[in-house]
């Protein structure tokens, strides 16, 4: 069942007032005036798990709350229009739905959630969220590029202020290319390398018939699964090989045309052709990710932290170490295939109108302020000022910045997008299996896809 919109409700009990000071209360009503310091603004701000510390994890008391705490206190110090206080509260991922709409259906939503947009958008369409374009001025539109700002955009409004982000990417390791005799499709440790469909043709290839079978027995060349939704993104990349916007300007699912089928063919093709993993209709993400640590797959799908993470396990011994590095998705034009998980906050609609716009004046504040947007260094940041400040450090944040002009929103920021995923999996499984024709699949996840996306507009507030 789609959630039904979201209804809004008066909120009551949430504003507290602070003690009356004599000698500053209007002279006619003995109150404070309105935007006096003399009047406290209690938010409430929830996130999921996202970094320790304000700036580093190794800080003395590093926690999750430790930079909102850290920019609350900041904020407050200098806001002159009310005494703010915010209170943090971090919850676990799982649990961020739930509780969402338990307060959502109670009228006591919290005021600012931060969190990957990907996993808030429902929340925009559902009218549960207020739009932030009166707080994005044109220095942040330059310093962040446009692709970051079209995913967090629905309809026509800005609804999450981009803070980091997770980029999407592919792995391969590179001492099993040089075992293969793939020297020159190797990029630098430090970039992100592009290959074209053709080379990345070859390497499969290549990988398959000259690996040696004595150092790594079993291995494939490139790691597919399709057993549920989880890591759908380079799935979604992947029918995007040939072309295929997938998305239509009325946010639409047009998949079904000549190059839809041609990269669901592709997939096909690779698949049988021996050059991945067999029995990627029953294979999830995470065996796929424990197959490639394990030297089994050479080519499999990462992101910023999967890289980080599982670079940190190889040099803890707790993963076999090897020469890992990154590569975008190929495409046939040429062009790398890339997208990304922004993170960011928004704004709850309330219905109060001096704790919204507090609320924006916060989320505006700890995304713009000079010393608070390098925390953004702790995931990837979406600023190319801090990129270039941070690059020295993490060299990787010059090549995910120079990646941004190849992203594509792989929601296209549509209605229903959760659902979507539930309908896109078992069309690659009857792929997989051959129990469907890569045509066929792609027909019949166009028009399931469709309906899903019809009936969630008609209760998205975005037209």
């Amino acid at each position: 069942m789609l959630k039904k919109r979201f209804l809004s409700t008066a909120l009551t009990g949430v504003l507290a007032l602070s003690a009356l000071l004599a000698g500053c209360s209007d002279k006619d009503s003995g109150k404070p005036a309105a935007g006096s310091k003399d009047k406290t603004v209690e938010l409430s701000l929830m996130l999921t798990p996202q970094w320790k510390g304000v700036m580093d994890a190794n800080e003395k008391g590093a926690d999750y709350d430790s930079f909102f705490k850290y920019a609350a206190e900041k904020f407050s110090k200098q806001y002159k229009d009310y005494d703010v206080k915010v209170n943090v509260e971090v919850i676990a991922s799982d649990q961020r739905d739930e509780l969402l709409n338990v307060k959502l259906n109670g009228g006591t939503p919290p005021d600012i959630f931060f969190e990957n947009t990907f996993a808030m958008g429902d929340y925009a369409h559902r009218g549960a969220l207020v739009p932030l374009n009166d707080i994005v001025d044109d220095t942040a539109k330059k310093d962040i590029d446009q692709n970051y700002w079209e995913s967090v955009t629905f309809g026509k409004d800005i609804y999450f202020y981009p803070f980091s982000h997770m980029p999407g990417t592919l792995a391969y390791n590179a001492e099993m290319f040089k075992a293969a005799g793939l020297e020159e499709y190797i990029g630098g440790e430090n970039e992100i390398k592009t290959w074209t469909l053709d080379e990345y043709e070859t390497i499969l290839n290549k990988l398959k018939n000259d690996l040696p079978k004595d150092k790594y027995s079993n291995a494939y060349p490139m790691g597919l699964y399709a057993l549920n939704n989880q890591g759908d993104t380079w799935n979604l990349a992947y029918l995007r090989m040939f072309g295929n916007k997938f998305f239509d300007k009325k946010g639409n699912i047009v998949l079904d045309d000549a190059k839809g089928a041609k990269a669901a063919e592709w997939l096909k093709k690779t698949y049988d052709a021996g050059l991945t993993n067999p029995g990627a209709e029953s294979v999830s993400s995470n065996d796929v990710l424990a197959m490639f640590k394990n030297q089994k797959i050479a080519i499999a799908f990462t992101n910023s932290v999967l890289f980080n993470n599982t670079k940190a396990e190889m040099n803890e011994g707790k993963a076999p170490k090897f020469d890992i590095r990154l590569a975008n998705i190929p495409s046939e034009s040429g062009d790398p295939l890339t997208f990304t998980y922004v993170s960011g906050a928004a704004v709850f609609n309330t219905q109060d109108e001096t704790r919204i716009k507090v609320s924006k004046d916060f989320v505006k504040f700890f995304s713009t302020d000079p010393e608070l947007v390098k925390a953004s260094k702790n995931g990837v940041p979406v600023r190319t000022s801090v990129a270039d400040e941070f690059k020295a450090d993490n060299p990787l944040f010059e090549a995910y910045d120079k990646n941004a002009p190849y992203l594509f929103n792989f929601t296209g920021s549509v209605p229903g997008y959760s659902q979507l995923r539930q309908v896109l999996y078992p069309e690659l499984q009857a792929i997989f299996t051959g129990q469907k024709s890569p045509e066929q699949a792609m027909k019949d996840y166009q028009k399931n896809g469709n309906q899903i996306i019809k009936e969630a507009k008609e209760n998205s507030v975005i037209k």
